[in-house]
């Protein structure tokens, strides 16, 4: 589920990114349930994320990179666990990101201790070649290339189709072409590629974000049955990414937008 798919800030139609992964999976006494794990938490995405679960029913929440359109809602999160009522967890909610991740968020709330999340997350580190399991999903994080530390993330479970059968969903972060994007893009179900620049963008530097032909390209070369693309900001035509992606790739190919719903 996109609950958010703006690329920098905001826009007046998307909050900042923020994916909601859920799969069935054991409930540890002998039944199932839905699991829940959000990719991202930026700016202005905890409003839309309440139109579709509870937040303090998530399981996990996996952080990308540490900027502000990706993580800023988690301090906001964090006072929602400790004030709303409604809001009641059996304990702290378990949240992975790369190093610095608290420093990050005592940050972006001003130190205040009124917000502060540590007695409501669960802080995890990233490292690679080391998954984490939530329920029936494994998240593998693999570094990519970006001006601060980030990481995408390779989310593998069952099919909601075909329960047997396990399906993976790459989600690229913010990145551009890196030997990790490929890592990322090989042999996925979907590929979930953000692509904040287009070709023609004068002065954009490399080694920041895709464009849509790059992540057309990640996507051919890795053999991705299906390409999405996110992270689109406000100044670019979305239908110039889609382009350049669909010249590039061969495949399926669409763009993210609040409330689309993926199944695999």
């Amino acid at each position: 589920m996109v609950v958010g798919s703006a690329g920098s800030f905001p826009g007046p139609d998307a909050a900042a990114s923020c994916y909601l992964v859920q799969a069935e999976g054991p409930d540890g006494s002998g039944g199932t349930r839905t699991w829940s794990v959000l990719l991202d938490l930026g700016n202005g995405a905890l409003g839309p994320l309440q139109r579709y679960l509870e937040p303090a029913t998530l399981d996990a929440v996996a952080i990308s990179h540490l900027h502000a359109d990706h993580v800023a809602d988690v301090v906001v999160l964090g006072v929602m666990l400790r004030y709303d009522p409604r809001g009641a967890r059996p304990g702290p909610l378990p949240l992975w990101g790369p190093d610095g991740t608290r420093e990050r968020l005592a940050q972006l709330s001003g130190h205040d201790p009124a917000t502060d999340t540590a007695d409501h997350l669960a802080l995890g580190t990233w490292r690679a070649g080391e998954p984490v399991r939530v329920g029936p999903l494994t998240l593998e994080p693999v570094p990519v290339e970006h001006p601060v530390p980030a990481f995408g993330l390779r989310v593998t479970g069952p099919s909601s189709a075909d329960p047997g059968r396990t399906v993976t969903l790459a989600y690229t972060g913010d990145t551009d072409a890196c030997p990790g994007l490929d890592d990322l893009a090989r042999d996925a179900d979907l590929l979930l590629a953000e692509a904040a620049y287009l070709e023609t963008t004068a002065g954009a530097p490399r080694g920041v974000h895709l464009t849509g032909r790059r992540a057309g390209e990640a996507a051919a070369r890795g053999g991705s049955r299906r390409l999405l693309l996110t992270h689109l900001v406000a100044w670019n035509d979305p239908a110039a990414s889609l382009a350049e992606a669909a010249a590039a790739y061969a495949g399926p190919v669409d763009l993210a937008r609040p409330g689309l719903t993926v199944d695999l």
